[in-house]
């Protein structure tokens, strides 16, 4: 149960069926629920809910308003279409608000004071006037604000609903309830206009976590960190914005045995802004963790944000999936396997093989002049698996042998370079075992003759 002023303001299933009812004092509860828990009501908990709910919802609209009584209302007309409709839009949103963490109870209205009217009656859809206007008559004078100071004249008078109130004369309710009931009635009916105060979504985005308890697990943290994504997709919808990179802080004790918060950091090479790639990043980051004492709160920042890039209008998608699908696959290896085990090809502009083969991690972007650069022209073909260092062969009956004698079946490649470094004199050939795999190998050019003169192994073909 949670407790305003001594006074029961909201209770749970359990306790409502035991007898608790709202506006019922701490003691009267405890005598019909004694093991029920009682908490103090927090109202800045709940405005950082009620902030962390509206940056979510986002993602949906860009025009959120904060209601009475802790409720949001959305303007979703330009959306309908882009989400499916009515209802799936109200699917999404649900499952938003479960990854948050939260329940609510949706309606729908032309207008926003009807939408806020039914929601407190217990929700529903009305999508047309005319059906707004008969949910809205069964809905008790109780649920209305200004009526609620005047509900025992309202009940002495017969008047039990809204369309009694819209019934009765309006100049003596309104000198009877005042200005605000006539302009409450009038906005639900659509006969006045409403003005709200949209939410602005912040220049940048760093939102806090804190856990219900100590987690000594990093795989455990994934909830908390989804519902700080959720709040960061709405916030890069708003701004029109994607993310090329996130941290997450692992918060751990504070005071005596304070230590520096766990940073997960992760990059990407393409900019998103939904969660969902993010999530299975973040899961195969945490799995690796080992945390050195427990955690008790989560801080995400959106680290590297850049604007939005506009959907893909090709006419016929490719096959095997977009590019972006490509590069998230990429992005998943690197967080299960690590950087340094997911390489991507940089060819260099050099004569000598090794120098040329160059391989760096595939989050790093290269530059256009590195991706533009070209390697020499080769008369012979170059294999697909370069050794990482060549393997000396042995010789037999004047033959290199590797696993059988090989036979050389192309013209020499000769490779003179590296004079001002690394200076390398060979001639390379294709060699072929009696399995009839093809090798590339090369022959060092010696001053000493042929007698002097060794080979080398440095390359398989597919």
């Amino acid at each position: 149960m949670v407790l305003e002023q001594e006074g029961v303001l909201a209770a749970s299933v359990q306790a409502l069926a035991l007898g608790v009812r709202p506006g019922m004092r701490r003691n009267g509860a405890l005598l019909m629920a004694p093991d029920a828990q009682m908490m103090e009501r927090a109202p800045l908990r709940e405005a950082e809910a009620l902030h962390a709910v509206a940056m979510a919802l986002l993602q949906y609209t860009p025009q959120v308003a904060e209601g009475e009584e802790a409720t949001l209302l959305l303007d979703v007309g330009a959306s309908l279409r882009l989400f499916g409709g009515v209802r799936r839009l109200c699917r999404l949103i649900r499952h938003t608000m479960r990854e948050l963490g939260f329940t609510a109870v949706l309606s729908c209205a032309p207008t926003g004071r009807a939408a806020w009217l039914l929601a407190q009656a217990g929700g529903g859809r009305s999508l047309t006037r005319e059906s707004m206007l008969r949910r809205l008559a069964a809905v008790p004078p109780a649920v209305l604000p200004p009526a609620r100071p005047y509900l025992t004249w309202l009940d002495g008078i017969g008047c039990f609903s809204f369309a009694a109130l819209c019934r009765l004369p309006r100049p003596g309710l309104q000198r009877r309830c005042g200005k605000a009931l006539i302009a409450m009635l009038d906005a639900a009916r659509g006969d006045a206009p409403e003005l709200f105060n949209w939410i602005e979504a912040p220049p940048s985005f760093m939102a806090r976590l804190e856990l219900f308890d100590r987690i000594e697990s990093a795989e455990l943290l994934l909830a908390g960190a989804r519902r700080l994504l959720q709040q960061m997709t709405g916030w890069l919808c708003a701004r029109q914005l994607a993310v090329e990179g996130i941290r997450l802080a692992l918060e751990h004790e504070r005071g005596r045995v304070a230590k520096p918060p766990t940073l997960v950091d992760i990059l990407l090479s393409e900019a998103v802004w939904h969660d969902g790639h993010l999530v299975r990043l973040l899961k195969e980051r945490l799995g690796r963790i080992t945390l050195e004492s427990p955690v008790i709160g989560l801080c995400l920042e959106a680290s590297e944000v850049k604007p939005m890039a506009p959907l893909n209008d090709s006419l016929f998608p490719e096959p095997g999936g977009s590019a972006e699908d490509r590069q998230r696959l990429l992005e998943v290896l690197v967080a299960r396997l690590g950087p340094d085990n997911v390489l991507q090809p940089a060819p260099k502009a050099d004569y000598r093989p090794e120098h040329a083969n160059a391989w760096v991690p595939v989050q790093q972007k290269l530059r256009a002049a590195d991706v533009q650069a070209q390697l020499p022209p080769q008369p012979l073909p170059r294999p697909t698996w370069l050794l990482p260092k060549p393997i000396a062969l042995m010789m037999r009956d004047h033959r290199p042998f590797y696993g059988s004698p090989l036979r050389v079946v192309s013209n020499a490649e000769r490779i003179e370079a590296g004079w001002w470094s690394d200076a390398q004199t060979r001639d390379y050939f294709i060699a072929e075992g009696e399995d009839h795999v093809h090798y590339w190998v090369y022959r060092e050019r010696l001053s000493g003759g042929e007698e002097g003169q060794r080979w080398f192994l440095h390359g398989l073909f597919g």
